[in-house]
């Protein structure tokens, strides 16, 4: 079998389950995409090794355009998409996306990694223990200029790391009390927007360094974003229903042990 065809195969395979962790969590799916797809790009031998990692994050958020559209849609529909909070926290996740490349090139990537992983355990082990008591206390949410300025922090990270935000902008959400169902409808429709301008600037500034005739748009590996979305875009939707029926406790924990993971899979990079 010809090789472009099994390196799509895989793809799809992986998209089947990012696209039911995108709607279940929230999640834009680049925790589990950016490792695996680096893992059959390496062993396809598509680009050098040292490019692998920026070609699998871009590819990443390209596929988050597609897959998080498809789990808003389908959040929309069960109304857990609180339409009266998005905007606020979309527009601070597209200023946060779009200033993710200088704020990279300001801070050392392993002092990020570092960070965002200790950070994103401390989340977890909160979700943990909240799931485990439901008696607390609740919070207001800020103002909607600091709102905004949290959630451009959080855009920032996950762009620059290839995720779609919903492992940081779930927890910042329920912190203040917003119900978790309504934060990871609100986080689906953030995605958009961080793998949207995310993505803008990974095909321009790849541009230069591969082409079309290639199989890439900009950094963004064509071939892998076609097999992971031929399929995620079809088990989102199936994801976020899980949400609406499964217990918020039970979504808490499933989310907490995600987080932990890709805190240490950041870590053993």
């Amino acid at each position: 079998m010809n090789e472009l065809i099994v390196l799509i195969i895989a793809c799809a395979i992986l998209g089947s389950g990012v696209g039911f962790l995108a709607g279940l969590l929230g999640i834009g799916g680049g925790l589990v995409i950016v490792p695996i797809l680096s893992m059959i790009l390496l062993h396809f031998q598509v680009l050098p090794a040292e490019q692998v990692v920026l070609v699998a994050i871009a590819t990443s958020l390209a596929s988050i355009l597609f897959t998080s559209t498809s789990s808003a849609i389908a959040h929309h529909k069960n109304g857990n998409v609180p339409w009266q909070l998005a905007p606020w926290v979309m527009t601070g996740v597209a200023l946060g996306a779009l200033i993710s490349g200088f704020l990279a090139s300001l801070l050392p990537a392993n002092v990020v990694r570092i960070v965002f992983a200790v950070s994103v355990v401390l989340i977890a082990l909160k979700m943990i223990f909240s799931s485990k008591n439901d008696s607390q206390t609740t919070r207001s949410l800020p103002n909607k200029g600091l709102l905004t300025l949290y959630t451009s922090i959080t855009g920032g990270l996950s762009a620059m790391i290839g995720i779609g935000g919903g492992a940081v902008l779930v927890p910042l959400l329920t912190f203040f009390s917003v119900d978790m169902k309504k934060a990871i409808g609100c986080a689906s429709a953030c995605g958009i927007v961080i793998a949207l301008f995310g993505s803008v600037g990974y095909i321009s500034s790849g541009s230069q360094y591969f082409t079309l005739k290639e199989g890439f748009a900009g950094f963004v590996y064509l071939p892998a974003l076609f097999g992971i979305v031929c399929t995620s875009w079809f088990t989102a939707p199936l994801g976020a229903k899980a949400t609406h029926h499964l217990p918020v406790s039970t979504i808490k924990k499933i989310f907490a042990g995600l987080l932990v993971i890709m805190a240490v899979n950041m870590l053993a990079k």
